[in-house]
């Protein structure tokens, strides 16, 4: 596979273009990483909750236990306590509720700024180098052959008027065999992918 032009002029705009693309998607996901941290400290106020919860059960559940000990009331006192035991609980449960969902969204959040910062990568740059790639591979498959399937080539992908340049009909030319406008139009195609054509023409 030819990932790169063998004329220095497409080669520099193939990496700068390469280069372009791998600093968009590395800037992509810095810029993921900052909103998704940014999220993240979020969850401060909420394990402070969850935090005040479970301080809050310690406390109720410290003074049940030392109520339950006082003649005649402590059962009853420690019942009592006990319903603040369980707001204590429903506090802690209701902050590490919004842990867990700050958590998702900023991961939600993240993986989505990547994935559109991604799309024009993979919807534009990266079919654009993979059709160049494979096309370049067999061009020069083919140079290394002959010169006629890459003529024809020429002839069927080219501007018509590159074509009138080098010959007055360059189909009926390449039927005929002629030689020399087959090597132009070969030429013509190569120079189109950024390829050298070979220093001794191969018939």
């Amino acid at each position: 596979m030819r990932l790169y032009a063998e004329r220095p002029a497409r080669a520099g705009l193939q990496l700068l273009a390469d280069l372009l693309a791998v600093g968009w998607m590395g800037l992509t996901i810095v810029v993921a990483r900052t909103v998704h941290d940014f999220l993240l400290r979020l969850q401060n106020p909420a394990r402070s909750l969850a935090g005040a919860g479970d301080s809050i059960r310690g406390v109720f559940d410290d003074a049940a236990r030392t109520a339950s000990g006082v003649p005649f009331v402590g059962e009853d006192l420690a019942r009592a306590l006990g319903r603040g035991t369980g707001a204590g609980d429903s506090l802690a449960a209701a902050g590490r509720e919004q842990v867990e969902a700050i958590a998702a969204v900023a991961f939600g959040v993240g993986a989505g700024i990547v994935l559109l910062g991604a799309m024009p990568v993979l919807l534009m740059w990266l079919p654009l180098r993979l059709r160049y790639a494979r096309l370049a591979r067999s061009a020069v498959v083919a140079r290394a052959v002959d010169s006629d399937l890459l003529a024809l080539r020429a002839i069927t992908r080219r501007p018509v008027p590159q074509l009138l340049r080098i010959a007055p009909d360059p189909a009926a030319a390449w039927r005929r065999d002629d030689r020399a406008v087959v090597r132009h139009l070969a030429a013509l195609e190569l120079r189109s992918l950024g390829l050298r054509a070979p220093r001794t023409p191969p018939d």
